[in-house]
């Protein structure tokens, strides 16, 4: 979401629910809080969805100025932000994806056992990228968190595209039925006990690009996608500007945490690879 965006809560209504796969869930919200929704033009739109903290009670609407003036921090909604999946104005359906390992987290547990009917309240849509038609190819790279905005972005490709994806997931039991309208499939690198985003940055810094002209997206773990920012800055010259590339979140911080940082982090992490390009 752009910053300086009016930051108006937006309600939607549970429609259903379907478990995709074993750390996989998806939500379908809809009701007439849809109505001026607009998403579209973007395959990594997202939504910050708002959680009170247990018996926490906000005057409706919610009015995110007025909760921050008349309740101390520890009571503000907790944000989580997830991509569309898709959007479908016709009905007023907003899918959404959640990575679910058990009890971890806040969205993820929440979204495992919500039912139908319950009143889910967000911020957005926000959204950056979407694959360049007339890119010569197309790279995106991703963990499990990042799979709902990469399987979105190959729908999206247009008739004859070059697409190389690959997504790290758990195990065989993660893989989806994801394809460009052409029938390409992302690679499946299964991590079994191997670190979050190993076998993503081997695959990647192995590979034989098919050109210069790529159109990248990277998102996920911010300790991979720091080692393959670099790679592909660094060693590949891929230009700032082909190149979405994003810590969705980092091991070791909450998401909290994470956000709180994550501006400086990235940051630094570019000013250390202007400083190696200028060496």
């Amino acid at each position: 979401m752009a910053e300086g965006r009016a930051r108006t809560v937006g309600t939607a209504v549970v429609v259903r629910t379907e478990r995709l796969s074993p750390h996989m869930v998806r939500l379908v919200l809809g009701g007439e809080g849809l109505r001026e929704f607009g998403a579209g033009g973007y395959t990594d739109h997202y939504v910050k969805l708002l959680f009170a903290p247990a018996g926490v009670n906000y005057p409706a609407p919610w009015d995110l100025d007025r909760i921050r003036a008349d309740f101390p921090r520890a009571q503000w909604p907790r944000q989580r932000a997830y991509t569309v999946r898709s959007w479908d104005p016709a009905h007023l359906e907003l899918t959404l994806d959640f990575v679910v390992h058990g009890d971890e987290g806040l969205a993820g547990p929440w979204a495992a056992r919500v039912q139908p009917g319950e009143l889910v309240r967000f911020l957005g849509p926000g959204g950056a990228y979407a694959p360049d038609p007339v890119a010569g190819w197309h790279l995106l790279v991703g963990d499990e968190s990042a799979l709902p905005a990469i399987a979105a972005a190959m729908e999206r490709m247009p008739e004859g595209a070059r697409v190389h994806a690959f997504v790290e997931i758990d195990g065989p039991a993660d893989e989806l039925k994801v394809a460009t309208p052409d029938g390409i499939v992302p690679i499946w690198l299964h991590r079994g006990d191997r670190p979050v985003g190993e076998a993503l940055v081997e695959a990647v810094t192995t590979m034989e690009f098919p050109s210069t002209d790529v159109h990248a997206f990277v998102h996920g773990e911010a300790g991979f996608v720091k080692d393959l920012r670099r790679h592909l800055r660094m060693e590949r010259g891929v230009p700032r500007e082909r190149l979405s590339i994003s810590g969705y979140w980092r091991l070791g911080e909450t998401d909290e945490g994470w956000r709180a940082i994550k501006r400086d982090w990235n940051a630094s992490v570019e000013a250390e690879q202007e400083h190696r390009a200028a060496a």
